[in-house]
């Protein structure tokens, strides 16, 4: 397959591989690899071979000479290393760029405390991630787009946060007491692949495994996104991280889709949530302000990405 398929500079330009698979940088092995298997399927070349869809030949170029790459890249620890020193000497650069000639997500995520900053950094490479490889036409933007992210929550972290081997999270763990979830908290799990995910997080959260069970719960709200029971236990993982303001908004959100959530109005006092607080626009702010920045930062030509 020849590289003048893929446009002019596109090889030099996209040469961060976590942007360039979907991923933040403090990606484990197994998240790379889970991210990279999702890639294969959907432009692989066998994938494409018998297919008359138009984007055949770019799709395969951009597997074969983007994503295999990066993720040779990414799949070794020492390389990874490498790659974050490349990023960190970039977002040097743009640290000495005045904030004002900055894009817009970088503006607003450096107003942000460093908790919230973590959890929007978080958020923000998730959404762009579904939107990435949907349509081809906006691929180049939105990858551009994560490394700019990249870049910027990379100007909050000291160096020596990545020097550990092991893959670090992105939210660092503490010591925790595992987590009693009784019959009455969590409903029975049937069998399809959103119940199978919230089955996995209910296990991730009795082990204090919290940011497993938050990965879980976001592949779960993909599949079934007015479940409440998921909203539910998303909260009580950021509650039990000390993240309140986003306990708050998952567990109103919960309540909000199902008012007799028991596990939601178990947490609500804690929370300081009062009845019916859920249907009040205010109390739901910072929820819609995430999604309203995403939605303005992936906009291309008059349309937007989702998430």
């Amino acid at each position: 397959m020849s590289q003048t398929l893929l446009p002019p500079g596109w090889v030099e330009k996209l040469c961060d591989p976590y942007a360039v698979i979907g991923i933040s940088v403090f990606a484990d092995d197994r998240q790379i690899f889970k991210r990279y298997h999702t890639l294969a399927k959907l432009l692989h070349p066998d994938r494409h071979a018998k297919n008359c869809n138009p984007d055949q030949k770019l799709a395969t170029a951009i597997f074969s000479h983007l994503i295999n790459p990066a993720y040779q890249q990414l799949k070794h620890r020492q390389k990874r290393l490498i790659a974050i020193a490349m990023l960190r000497s970039d977002a040097r650069v743009l640290e000495q760029k005045p904030l004002s000639s900055q894009s817009a997500i970088a503006q607003e995520i450096m107003k942000m405390s460093t908790p919230e900053a973590e959890l929007f950094y978080e958020e923000a490479i998730a959404c762009y991630a579904e939107a990435q490889y949907k349509s081809l036409d906006q691929f180049y933007q939105v990858t551009q787009q994560i490394t700019i992210l990249n870049l910027v929550y990379l100007r909050l972290h000291k160096p020596d946060l990545f020097l550990p081997q092991k893959a670090v999270p992105i939210i660092p763990e503490e010591e925790v007491n595992p987590v009693e979830l009784t019959l009455t908290d969590v409903k029975p799990v049937l069998t399809n692949y959103s119940q199978r995910h919230y089955q996995r997080a209910i296990e991730y959260v009795r082990l204090g495994k919290w940011t497993i069970a938050v990965q879980e719960l976001r592949d779960a709200i993909k599949l079934e996104p007015n479940n409440s029971d998921y909203y539910a236990l998303l909260g009580l993982v950021h509650l039990k991280q000390k993240f309140m303001g986003m306990a708050r908004v998952y567990i109103c959100q919960a309540l909000k889709l199902n008012p007799k959530n028991s596990l939601a109005l178990k947490y609500a006092p804690e929370l300081k949530i009062q009845l019916g607080e859920n249907t009040n626009p205010k109390s739901m702010a910072k929820a819609m302000s995430i999604a309203a920045l995403l939605s303005r930062f992936t906009q291309r030509k008059g349309s937007q990405v989702k998430c």
